[in-house]
């Protein structure tokens, strides 16, 4: 769906314990996290705002934000 809300939060809640004290406590997994959520932003904004960007650039937005949720679920399943 476009404008979909892709927040940690919401694709991983039963998680949230776990991000609330990544965020607090892992300089690295926040840093990660804040840019997750950038791109997640700036997808919804092209999306919902029909900004002007080609689908090539879209795609590769879409493509980074996988990538790094891919990273940051792994540290939640780690629990580090």
């Amino acid at each position: 769906m476009l404008g979909e809300n892709h927040s940690l939060l919401c694709d991983f809640p039963e998680h949230k314990e776990t991000i609330n004290r990544l965020n607090a406590n892992s300089t690295d997994f926040a840093e990660k996290a804040k840019r997750y959520h950038s791109l997640d932003e700036e997808i919804r904004n092209l999306e919902e705002l029909g900004s002007p960007a080609s689908d090539e650039t879209l795609h590769q937005l879409k493509h980074d934000r996988a990538e790094l949720k891919d990273v940051l679920y792994q540290v939640l399943l780690d629990g580090k």
